[in-house]
C-alpha cells in the first residue's frame, strides 16, 4: 500500500546534521516530531478515506508523490544543506511552494479526508472550500508570507530555532496550497482572477529573485557566500517563474478547451409543440 510505504519512508528519513529527527534531545527535536506526526497523520487519513471515496484519474498519484517529496524536503539531507547554503534553502522553499503545494491542489484530498474524519471536522472543510473561491486575496496572503520570511531577521531566526523553522515551513506549505488550489481549481467565471493571481505572484517573486541575484552584499550574514545567494535568486527568478507560467498556461488551456467545446456543440432545435 503506498501510504504504508510512505509512513515507513517518513520514519526512516535520513537525519539532518542539526535538524535531525533522532540526533538531539527530546525538547530540541519536538518540532520535528510534531511535523512528522502531522505529515504521517495526513497521509494515513488520506489512505483510509480513499477506501471510501475513490480518487479520480491520477489524483492519488499526485497526492502520494507530494507527500513523498514533503518527507524528503523536511527530513532528508536537504534540510541540513539549507542551513548553510542560501541556494539549497531556496530550493527547499521552492519544493514546498512550487512542487508539493500544486500537487496537493491537483490531488484534491479533501473528499478523502472528509470521509476519514466523518462529521468531526466538517466546519474546517467548509471553511477551506470557501477560502478557495478567492484566488487574488490568497495570492496576496501567500506573497506577503514569502517576503516576510525572506527578511534577514526572520530568515536567520528560522535557521537558529526549530519552532520558527517549523512555522516557516507550515506557512509556506499551507498558504501555497490554498493559492494553487484557488488558481488550478478555479471555475470558468473565476479564470481571469486566477490568471491575475498567478501573474501577480510571478512578478513579485521575480522581483525578490532579482534583488537576491543582483545584490552586491550578502543579505543573510557576512559569512554567507554572495555567489550562493545570487544562485538562490536565479532559482526563484527563472525556474520559479517558469512554474507560474506553466500554471497559467494550463488554466488558460482548460478554459479555452471548455469554451471551444461549447461553441462547437451542434445546435439541436426544439421540436415544434402542437397544441
Amino acid at each position: 500500500m503506498p501510504v504504508i510505504a510512505g509512513i515507513a519512508l517518513l520514519l526512516m528519513a535520513h537525519p539532518a546534521a542539526a535538524h535531525g529527527l533522532l540526533d538531539s534531545h527530546l525538547g530540541e527535536r519536538l518540532p520535528l516530531i510534531i511535523s512528522a506526526l502531522l505529515l504521517g497523520t495526513a497521509w494515513l487519513l488520506y489512505g483510509l478515506g480513499a477506501r471510501r471515496v475513490r480518487a479520480h484519474g491520477r489524483e492519488a498519484l499526485w497526492m502520494h508523490l507530494a507527500m513523498a517529496i514533503a518527507v524528503l524536503a523536511v527530513f532528508g539531507p536537504l534540510d541540513a544543506w539549507a542551513e548553510t547554503s542560501p541556494s539549497w534553502h531556496m530550493f527547499q522553499h521552492m519544493l514546498f511552494m512550487l512542487a508539493i503545494a500544486p500537487l496537493w491542489a491537483l490531488a484534491r484530498p479533501l473528499p478523502q479526508w472528509r470521509a476519514a474524519c466523518g462529521p468531526l471536522l466538517q466546519p474546517l472543510w467548509r471553511g477551506l472550500l470557501r477560502l478557495g473561491r478567492y484566488p487574488v486575496p490568497l495570492a496576496l496572503l501567500h506573497g506577503a508570507l514569502i517576503w516576510i520570511w525572506h527578511t534577514p531577521a526572520l530568515y536567520l531566526l528560522a535557521l537558529e530555532n526549530l519552532w520558527w523553522h517549523m512555522l516557516e515551513h507550515a506557512s509556506f506549505l499551507f498558504s501555497a496550497w490554498l493559492f494553487w488550489w484557488a488558481c488550478l481549481r478555479a471555475p470558468p467565471q473565476q479564470v481571469p482572477q486566477a490568471l491575475m493571481a498567478l501573474l501577480l505572484t510571478l512578478m513579485h517573486t521575480g522581483l525578490l529573485g532579482a534583488l537576491l541575484t543582483f545584490g552586491s552584499s550578502s543579505f543573510y550574514g557576512e559569512d554567507r557566500d554572495i555567489a550562493d545567494q545570487q544562485l538562490a535568486g536565479l532559482l526563484m527568478w527563472v525556474p520559479g517563474g517558469l512554474v507560474y507560467l506553466a500554471g497559467a498556461g494550463w488554466i488558460a488551456w482548460r478554459w479555452l478547451g471548455r469554451s471551444w467545446r461549447r461553441t462547437t456543440r451542434p445546435f439541436v432545435p426544439d421540436n415544434d409543440k402542437t397544441v
